[in-house]
């Protein structure tokens, strides 16, 4: 089902698996609204280029802009003070020890312009779900014994879709994007996507590219 907007139409999902091609996305990168959080369809969204990104009172909103944020893993800048906080061994990373954590802080820690937070807990429901069968990864910043900072999101084998990051002290979750960066170029991945564009995503290297090469990226084509 479709509904009409000024800016063309916005489909809504019924329970059968099913998204439009991200190409009918509104010119806000909206594409769909409504379906549900099961494992299986949180896995086509990200397959098929698709986020879900939402309010705790609205319906279920699906997204595919135009121009996707994303850092090459081989372009990661680590600026001097980071190659400093890195050699000096303040901090220490682990992977996939404490996901539930991490999404509990990335849903807690306030952010600058926003009043709530999109992490519900249906959200943490479905990709604790999805961490569970091996999809969704986190990292985690470790000051001696302390969670202070990391960041989760679902693994797709040759791209990262980061989700959300988190920081209890300063340069805590620069640490952990920029350690996952270095080990995901070991391994040959094409891209991390960021999704949307922030001036700190920008500062570690991260750029916005088209919709249309970040689909082939995807679909594995050079």
């Amino acid at each position: 089902m479709k509904e009409e907007t000024t800016d063309g139409p916005i489909f809504f999902l019924s329970d059968q698996l099913y998204f439009p091609p991200v190409e009918q996305a509104n010119s806000e990168g909206l594409l769909a609204v409504g379906g549900n959080l099961s494992s299986e369809r949180l896995l086509l969204a990200y397959q098929s280029g698709i986020f879900p990104w939402f309010n705790d009172d609205a319906f279920l909103m699906w997204w595919s802009p135009k121009t996707r944020m994303v850092l090459y893993p081989e372009e990661v800048k680590v600026s001097k003070s980071m190659q400093k906080v890195i050699r000096s061994g303040q901090f220490r990373l682990t992977k996939n020890k404490r996901f539930k954590a991490v999404i509990e802080h990335c849903s807690a820690v306030p952010r600058d312009g926003q009043e709530g937070t999109w992490i519900t807990d249906d959200m943490k429901k479905a990709y604790l779900e999805l961490h569970k069968k091996g999809f969704a990864t986190s990292y985690e910043v470790w000051d001696e014994k302390e969670l202070v900072g990391g960041l989760y999101g679902i693994d797709l084998g040759h791209i990262f879709c980061g989700e959300s990051m988190f920081s209890l002290k300063a340069n805590a979750s620069k640490f952990a994007f920029i350690q996952m960066a270095k080990e995901l170029e070991g391994k040959n991945y094409k891209l991390i996507d960021c999704q949307l564009y922030t001036d700190h995503l920008a500062s570690l290297g991260a750029r916005e590219i088209e919709r249309t090469l970040f689909m082939k990226r995807l679909k594995g084509q050079n």
